[in-house]
């Protein structure tokens, strides 16, 4: 059995006034895309914030378990936040490229910690992570113009490469394609196909043809609570519980 990279032990947590978490215990394999999915306010996102205790941006959010990353608490004491987030890094619904940078910083952001860096090396990991996020032939030529010039969905790409940068060991990707068009959708999909060569994908998504085409597994969340969790061709085709097929075949959500 394949020992997971990151997991979650009795987590409960709460983001906003309504959106909570109660007493989830999950594991993610490493190289693997896991899909949470449920209907809206199920706690979904809540929970992938949790991961890389994003959640602390917002005042009154908590949480009470642990989230583990290669079997060491994230919430211990003496773990910084920022770095953390350079190991579990997250891409949100709609893009949030830097408005005041140019491309190329957008995606040297992440490595400014790193003063140790020559130039040549932070052009090298910015022409390496455009690559790997299918943006680099499309702004080679253009990587000290704005980041805002870019269309929806290459400002996703350039978030996407943005994360990557540092190289961390996940992704966490909340609704990645809701805002985007097909076209752009699809680039994201096969993005994430290709992604998990390197990296663990953790992906929000309400489209339940996007959890089926893309991830290795799925959860299951409703009202705060995790419902089921399992393979996706399994989950998808012989749900253990009725609430996960009310939900999948549309008697609810």
């Amino acid at each position: 059995m394949t020992t997971p990279l990151l997991a979650t032990d009795k987590l409960s947590a709460m983001y906003g006034k309504f959106t909570a978490v109660k007493n989830v215990s999950l594991t993610f394999a490493p190289n693997r895309v896991h899909a949470l999915i449920g209907p809206s306010g199920c706690g979904k996102s809540t929970f992938l914030r949790t991961l890389n205790r994003m959640h602390e941006n917002t005042p009154g959010a908590w949480i009470v378990g642990r989230v583990l990353l290669e079997g060491a608490d994230v919430y211990a004491p003496e773990v910084s936040p920022m770095r953390l987030r350079r190991r579990v890094g997250m891409v949100f619904q709609k893009p949030t490229p830097f408005p005041t940078m140019s491309i190329f910083d957008n995606v040297a952001a992440g490595l400014r910690l790193d003063r140790g860096r020559s130039r040549t090396e932070v052009a090298e990991i910015v022409e390496r992570s455009l690559r790997r996020a299918a943006l680099w032939d499309e702004v080679k030529d253009r990587l000290g113009a704005s980041a805002l010039g870019l269309s929806g969905g290459q400002q996703q790409r350039l978030c996407i490469a943005r994360s990557i940068a540092p190289e961390p060991e996940v992704i966490l990707l909340d609704e990645p394609t809701a805002s985007l068009d097909p076209l752009g959708t699809q680039r994201i999909e096969e993005l994430v196909f290709e992604l998990k060569r390197d990296y663990t994908i953790i992906i929000v998504t309400h489209n339940m043809q996007q959890a089926a085409r893309v991830s290795d597994t799925t959860t299951f969340f409703y009202l705060g609570t995790m419902v089921e969790h399992g393979p996706t061709r399994q989950l998808f085709t012989t749900p253990r519980e009725e609430q996960t097929e009310a939900y999948i075949t549309g008697r609810f959500g």
